[in-house]
C-alpha cells in the first residue's frame, strides 16, 4: 500500500503563490547607477510567451516533486508474522576421524555418518523459524562455526561445508557443551538448548562431561543428546565377509546421563530414517515458537521526487547560464556577417 508518511506537507503546496500576491514594498530612492554599456552576451533579452510557460512548468513540476520528497511516500508490503517467542538453539555436531564410517545410507546410497546428518539435519535447521540457531564444530576441541542467528540458511549452508577431521580425530563432549553454555550466559531470557550429535565417547578436551553437565544445569540448559551409527555393518577382510558392530565405541550411558539430568533425552539414531523421527520428535519437545505478531515491511520512495527535483533546479540553475553563451555566440557570428 501506497502512503505518505508526512501526508501534512501538501498544505505548503501553494505557498510560492502567496509570496507571488504578497504587496511588495515602495522602493526605496536612491542614486541611480548608470553602466553606460553592457557585453551584447550579457544584455537582457525578453523571453516569447512560450519560453516563459514552458520555464513555469518545469519550475512547477519541480515544487510538487520538492513537496512530495519532503512528504516522504513509502510502500508498506503485506503483514508479515513474527514468532513472539524463540528458543536459542545451539547445534554441536562431532567431526573426529570417526564420523567417515560409511554405515549409512541416504537415498539408497552408501554414505558416512557426517554426510547422513548433513542430509537430515538442514530440514531441521529449515524448520526453525523464530529460532535462534548456532552451530559448533568438535573433535580434539570445540569451536563455533557459526554464532547465535536468526539466518537459518547460513547455519545450513555452514554445515554442509564442514569436513570430517577439521579439528582432529579425538572426540572432546565436554568442551563441545562448555562452549555451547558460554555462548548462553549472554542470553538471560530464553530457552537454551543443545542438541549434540556425537559417534563415541569422550577421549580429548580440557573439560569433562561430568563437568559440564554441571556447569549446565547451573546455566539453565536443557540437553538432547543423539548418538549416531548403525548397530552392526558387513566389512569384507582376508578372511571373508563379516559382521561387525560400527558403534561399539559409543559411549550410550554417558550420553543419558547428559540429557536426562538437564531435563533432556537421550536419542539412537541408527539410520537417517530414524534421524528425521528424532528431529520431529524434537520438534514436538521443544516446539517452534507461536506467530502472534506482525509487522509490515516498509520501503522509503522520497528519493525518487528528491531526485527529479535536484534535477529541474539545476536546469533551471544552468538555464540563464546557457542562455547568454548562445546569445552571445549569436551575437558574435552575426558582428562577423556584418
Amino acid at each position: 500500500m501506497f502512503e505518505f508518511a508526512w501526508w501534512w506537507m501538501w498544505f505548503t503546496l501553494p505557498l510560492p503563490l502567496l509570496v507571488y500576491f504578497l504587496p511588495a514594498k515602495a522602493p526605496v530612492q536612491s542614486a541611480a547607477l548608470r553602466v553606460p554599456h553592457l557585453p551584447q552576451g550579457l544584455q537582457s533579452v525578453s523571453k516569447p510567451p512560450s519560453s516563459k510557460r514552458i520555464f513555469l512548468t518545469i519550475a512547477t513540476i519541480g515544487w510538487l516533486a520538492l513537496i512530495a520528497a519532503s512528504a516522504r511516500p513509502q510502500w508498506l508490503g503485506d503483514p508479515v508474522s513474527i514468532p513472539a517467542e524463540g528458543r536459542d538453539l545451539m547445534i554441536a555436531v562431532d567431526l573426529s576421524g570417526s564420523m567417515k564410517i560409511d554405515d549409512m545410507q541416504v537415498n539408497g546410497r552408501q554414505v558416512d555418518r557426517l554426510q547422513m546428518i548433513k542430509s537430515v539435519l538442514s530440514d531441521f535447521i529449515q524448520r526453525r523459524v523464530g529460532d535462534r540457531l548456532g552451530l559448533i564444530f568438535f573433535a580434539d576441541t570445540a569451536y563455533l562455526q557459526a554464532p547465535l542467528t536468526y539466518d537459518r540458511d547460513t547455519v545450513a549452508q555452514l554445515l554442509d561445508e564442514s569436513l570430517i577431521g577439521l579439528v582432529g580425530e579425538q572426540t572432546a563432549i565436554g568442551d563441545a557443551i562448555g562452549l555451547a553454555i558460554k555462548r548462553f550466559q549472554s542470553k538471560k531470557e530464553s530457552n537454551k538448548v543443545l542438541v549434540l550429535l556425537t559417534d563415541g565417547q569422550n577421549t580429548a578436551g580440557n573439560i569433562t562431561p561430568e563437568q559440564a553437565n554441571e556447569l549446565a544445569i547451573a546455566n539453565g540448559v536443557t540437553l538432547y543428546t543423539i548418538g549416531v551409527g548403525a548397530d552392526q555393518m558387513v566389512v569384507q577382510s582376508i578372511f571373508g565377509r563379516r559382521q561387525v558392530n560400527p558403534s561399539q565405541e559409543l559411549d550410550e550411558g554417558m550420553l543419558t546421563k547428559l540429557a536426562e539430568s538437564t531435563g533432556g533425552r537421550y536419542f539412537r539414531a541408527r539410520d537417517a530414517q530414524s534421524l528425521q523421527e528424532i528431529y520431529s520428535k524434537l520438534d514436538e519437545l521443544e516446539p517452534i515458537a507461536r506467530e502472534s505478531r506482525q509487522m509490515r515491511p516498509l520501503q522509503a520512495l522520497y528519493f525518487y521526487p528528491l531526485a527529479l527535483a535536484l534535477f529541474i533546479t539545476l536546469l533551471l540553475a544552468l538555464n540563464p547560464l546557457m542562455s547568454g553563451l548562445i546569445n552571445k555566440r549569436r551575437n558574435i557570428t552575426q558582428g562577423g556577417e556584418i
